[in-house]
C-alpha cells in the first residue's frame, strides 16, 4: 500500500503542476490582453511529444540529462510530506533538509552536462547562465534554511514542520520573517521566472539549454518541470507556512505561494546575468546574514 500511495501522490503531484503551467500561460496572456492557450493545452502538449519519435541523440550524457532531472525532481518530492495527515509517501529521516538541498541541485547539475553535449551554442550559453543563477540565488535561500535549523534545533523537515505547530502565528514567515524573506526572494530565482529567467529567455537564446532537445525528451524535461516546480511549492508551505494537514490546505496554500513569482514575473522586465548576481548577493543574502547572526546571539 505504500507503493501503491507513492505512485498516486507521485501522479497526482504532476496532474497539479501541469495544471498550474497551463493556469499561468492563460492568466500570463489575460494580463497582457491576450486571450491565450487553454488551461488544459499543456496536457495535450506533453502527450503530444510523448508520442514522438526521437531519432537524434548527441551521445549518452545527453541522454541521460532529462532522466536525472527527472530523478531529482521525485527524489526531492519524496522526501517532502504532502500533508500531515498523509505520511505514505514521505520518506523523511533526520538531517533530510540537507539531502533535499542537495537533490535540488543535482538534477540541475545533470540537465547542464547533457546540455552542453548538445553543443549548441545557445544551450551552451544557457547552461551558463543558469549554472551563475543558481550560485546566485542559493545564498540566500541557504541562509535562510540555516536561520530555521537553528530555530528548531534540527535538519529535519518534520521536526522544522512541528516548530509551527500552534497557530498561524507560529509560521516561520511570521516567526522568522528575516529567514523567510530571503528565501522567497530566492524562490523567484528557483522558478525562472521574469525578472530571473535568465538561462532561458526565448528571444535572445532560443530557450537556451532546450534548443537540442524535442520529443520524448522535451515532454520528460516538461513532465520533471511540473513534479519539481511543485516540490518546490510544497517544500516552501512546509518550511514557513507550517505544513498543511490535509491535502486540500496544501493545494490551497501552494496555489496561494505560486501566485507570488507569476504577479513579479508580469510587471518586471529580464534582468542581465550580472544584474541578478548582484541582486541576490545583496539585499536578500543581507536580509538572511543579519538574521543569522541575530539568532546566533539570542
Amino acid at each position: 500500500m505504500n507503493i501503491v500511495w507513492t505512485v498516486l501522490g507521485i501522479i497526482g503531484v504532476y496532474i497539479y503542476g501541469v495544471f498550474l503551467m497551463g493556469l499561468g500561460r492563460k492568466i500570463s496572456a489575460r494580463v497582457q490582453l491576450r486571450y491565450g492557450p487553454p488551461v488544459y493545452q499543456n496536457y495535450i502538449d506533453i502527450l503530444k511529444l510523448w508520442t514522438k519519435k526521437t531519432n537524434i541523440s548527441h551521445g549518452i550524457m545527453f541522454d541521460l540529462g532529462p532522466v536525472f532531472l527527472l530523478t531529482g525532481s521525485i527524489g526531492t518530492l519524496l522526501l517532502i510530506p504532502i500533508a500531515a495527515t498523509e505520511q505514505l509517501m514521505y520518506f523523511g529521516f533526520s538531517g533530510d533538509i540537507i539531502v533535499i538541498m542537495y537533490l535540488m541541485v543535482f538534477g540541475s547539475l545533470g540537465f547542464a552536462l547533457a546540455a552542453s553535449q548538445g553543443a549548441n551554442p545557445f544551450g551552451i550559453m544557457g547552461i551558463s547562465r543558469a549554472l551563475t543563477l543558481l550560485a546566485a540565488y542559493e545564498l540566500p535561500f541557504i541562509l535562510g534554511i540555516v536561520i530555521l535549523m537553528m530555530d528548531a534545533n534540527s535538519a529535519s523537515l518534520s521536526n522544522i514542520i512541528s516548530h509551527q505547530a500552534g497557530g498561524y502565528m507560529n509560521w516561520y514567515i511570521f516567526k522568522q520573517p528575516l529567514a523567510a524573506i530571503p528565501a522567497f526572494i530566492a524562490l523567484l530565482g528557483m522558478m525562472g521566472k521574469q525578472p530571473f529567467d535568465i538561462p532561458i529567455a526565448p528571444q535572445e537564446i532560443a530557450t537556451g539549454p532546450m534548443a537540442e532537445f524535442g520529443g520524448k525528451y522535451l515532454g520528460m524535461m516538461m513532465s520533471s518541470h511540473a513534479i519539481f516546480m511543485t516540490a518546490k511549492y510544497i517544500l516552501f508551505v512546509n518550511l514557513f507556512l507550517g505544513g498543511a494537514g490535509n491535502p486540500i490546505n496544501m493545494i490551497f496554500k501552494v496555489f496561494l505561494i505560486w501566485l507570488f513569482p507569476l504577479f513579479v514575473g508580469l510587471v518586471y522586465p529580464r534582468f542581465k546575468t550580472s544584474q541578478a548576481v548582484r541582486f541576490f548577493w545583496g539585499v536578500p543574502s543581507l536580509i538572511g546574514l543579519i538574521g543569522l547572526i541575530i539568532h546566533w546571539l539570542r
